[in-house]
């Protein structure tokens, strides 16, 4: 079971998670005691191995050790590597983050797993009846260790029709967006964006010209590019979340049509040819043509403002541009702004 749930971020806009409630959440508990289970198992049989029958005491501080290990260590090392998913909760679609919506760090994991072996499940918790309890009276569903933390779980696997709408690429931005190294983009940001993009025309002016451009700086400061000057926070972000999903469309497309020519036993495309034209006859792109468009059979987007071809020639890596202005705190005039905000 999962509902809706409205959290505020730091600059006092609210966000919509789908905040995952007491059964999913039994479930990725339950496979992840089944690891610990297996995990204690291949411990003792690792001491039965090494530690003498006779030296009793020795034995069972061995146990007690691997013991706090496997239940605290597990869930906080799990979590803390993959930024809020144990075993459990990849498997059935689940994140630890923030109360603010964030990524959660060390500190958080280690108290969560200190009070999860204290109080909700293990010393304290009755098999974690104290769990159980505490997340039924929570209308968020958190236990104890999630309100010491200041954490909340999440459904993790959202399909991408619900609650936001497709995003589609600004006009002119087509060019300068292809040129973008976007490997290097979090995907806490980049869902973050999406949230924004999705509620911008719920937000108040000032607050989505405020959020919009934090979050254009922080993606900018990870792809290594600035908001390109006259760009609206929005159209830059929209810019780049769309280049993402082209590109990881035509990135299926390519391995789908690899695999059909792998089974009819062709011949592979030659170099710089895509599998994905190949299987359908077409010819090369030209140079600079975006993978996502060439995939689509769109044609070249013409040269803008903020294309190499608009600049000069092409050089490795993103686009110099000038530093754009500080934002006045409101946005500009619908007059002076060329892109159409999202509605």
């Amino acid at each position: 079971m999962h509902e809706e749930s409205e959290l505020v971020t730091g600059e006092a806009v609210v966000l919509d998670l789908r905040v995952a409630k007491l059964a999913s959440r039994a479930l990725a508990m339950l496979l992840d005691v089944l690891v610990q289970f297996a995990l204690l198992l291949g411990a003792f049989f690792v001491l039965t191995l090494t530690v003498p029958g006779e030296d009793e005491s020795l034995a069972l501080t061995l146990i007690l050790v691997f013991l706090v290990l496997i239940l605290v260590g597990y869930p906080v090392l799990s979590e803390t590597l993959s930024r809020g998913r144990s075993l459990g909760k990849m498997a059935v679609g689940l994140r630890v983050v923030r109360v603010d919506g964030g990524p959660i760090r060390f500190r958080h994991a280690l108290t969560r797993g200190l009070a999860g072996f204290v109080i909700d499940f293990w010393a304290l918790g009755v098999f974690g009846a104290v769990a159980v309890i505490v997340s039924l009276c929570s209308s968020d569903g958190r236990r104890v260790g999630d309100f010491l933390a200041g954490t909340l779980v999440i459904r993790d696997r959202v399909p991408e029709s619900a609650g936001y709408p497709a995003i589609g690429m600004p006009p002119g931005l087509e060019g300068w967006a292809a040129q973008l190294d976007l490997t290097r983009l979090p995907d806490d940001l980049a869902l973050a964006s999406r949230q924004f993009l999705g509620r911008f025309g719920q937000l108040a002016p000032e607050a989505a010209h405020a959020l919009g451009w934090s979050l254009a700086q922080q993606v900018g400061n990870a792809l290594g590019t600035p908001v390109p000057p006259g760009v609206p926070p929005w159209a830059f972000l929209a810019a780049v979340l769309a280049e993402r999903r082209n590109r990881d469309h035509a990135r299926a497309m390519q391995a789908y049509a690899a695999q059909v020519e792998a089974a009819r036993g062709n011949v592979p495309a030659g170099p710089g040819y895509g599998q994905a034209a190949y299987g359908t006859g077409a010819q090369p792109a030209a140079p600079g043509y975006g993978e996502a468009a060439y995939a689509t059979g769109a044609q070249p987007p013409a040269p803008s403002p903020w294309s190499a071809a608009a600049t000069g020639p092409a050089a490795p890596g993103p686009v110099e541009v000038d530093p754009p202005t500080p934002p006045s705190g409101t946005p500009a005039p619908a007059a002076e702004n060329p892109f159409a905000p999202p509605s």
